[in-house]
């Protein structure tokens, strides 16, 4: 309740959008959203699963990446991110696509699609 809280004092979403995980259906938890005039969204039962690669993936980047080189600054993450992005999809292999790029991957079935 307390992050929450913090959050709303940022700046006030019109939507709050969560699993249905206890933490986002305490009667707590969606009482402030509604004190605070926010709608709420849930996701479908078993749509947890959905987010579980864009979680692996921003793992990935946090600790490739954003870990070791620590930006001291907004801007130096901006740019450290976009060279990041760029070696992932045009440079690094992933043994998931057969040691191809994602890019080299994308490209071919956007050739196919056309």
């Amino acid at each position: 309740m307390a992050a929450l809280r913090q959050a709303l004092l940022h700046g006030q979403p019109d939507i709050s959008n969560s699993d249905q995980g206890v933490q986002f259906t305490v009667q707590a938890f969606t009482q402030e959203l509604e004190a605070a005039d926010i709608h709420i969204s849930m996701d479908g039962r078993g749509r947890v699963f959905d987010s579980i690669f864009v979680e692996r993936f921003w793992r990935t980047v946090k600790y490739e990446d954003i870990y070791i080189k620590g930006y001291a600054t907004v801007s130096a993450l901006s740019t450290g991110l976009s060279d990041y992005f760029d070696r992932y999809n045009y440079e690094r292999p992933h043994r998931r696509l057969d040691y191809s790029t994602p890019a080299d991957v994308h490209f071919v079935v956007k050739q196919r699609e056309s």
